[in-house]
């Protein structure tokens, strides 16, 4: 009797080893982060993947493997490297102006109006993804911005409606929800009101004047 035939052996799959993907071209950080926030503003973070982000960036999915692990780490170094720093110039206008009211409401105005200038993908990557029901960076608002940057705000306009400083007709609560509608939504929505009032003279320093002009006097400031 024929002896029975041997089974062919698995075949042997090789692990990557640890480290940079061989003859991976050069690539920077910055490079990598700036690609997934093209998609993240185009796509919206839960639809994009992380080839979606490799093939902007023109790269392997495994070098971004290499530099973030999975798609939640670069969410967070896109959060802790863009985005927070970003706001701290707005914090830091914000809390410089102590309880002077019309100096917080330059301070927020300007410092918004100045981080979306130096990032033009702001405006639509925080109304997509913070604003928006289901947003991906809601957390980022509630837990890691709004406790002190918004609750600061808030407790100043109380401190001056108390002393007789601000429009009683106003709830402090709204009105910093004001603050962010005269400021982020006209960034937002410039390709629409540009195009409906043929208005592609406005820009940002446009939207900042506007907005403390109409605050300063629908707040009733006093001398």
């Amino acid at each position: 009797m024929p002896a029975p035939a041997k089974k062919a052996a698995p075949p042997v799959v090789k692990k990557r080893s640890p480290g940079r993907p061989k003859g991976a071209a050069p690539v920077s950080r910055d490079h990598l982060l700036d690609a997934a926030l093209a998609c993240f503003v185009r796509r919206g973070i839960a639809a994009t993947s992380l080839r979606d982000v490799a093939g902007e960036a023109k790269v392997t999915p495994a070098l971004l493997h290499y530099y973030f692990g999975d798609k939640a780490a670069l969410v967070e170094a896109l959060v802790a490297e863009r985005m927070l720093p970003a706001l701290q110039g707005v914090r830091a206008r914000v809390f410089a102006a102590g309880e002077d009211i019309a100096a917080t409401v330059a301070g927020f105005v300007c410092g918004v109006t100045e981080v979306m200038q130096r990032n033009p993908w702001w405006p639509q990557l925080w109304v997509r993804e913070v604003l928006c029901e289901g947003g991906a960076l809601r957390d980022l608002l509630v837990m890691r911005v709004a406790p002190d940057l918004a609750r600061t705000i808030v407790a100043r306009f109380a401190a001056a409606q108390a002393r007789g400083e601000l429009n009683p007709g106003l709830d402090p609560r709204l009105l910093m929800t004001s603050l962010v509608g005269l400021t982020l939504f006209p960034a937002a929505g410039a390709p629409i009101w540009r195009s409906l009032f043929a208005a592609d003279d406005l820009d940002l320093d446009d939207v900042r004047s506007h907005a403390i002009a109409l605050l300063d006097r629908g707040l009733e400031l006093k001398s």
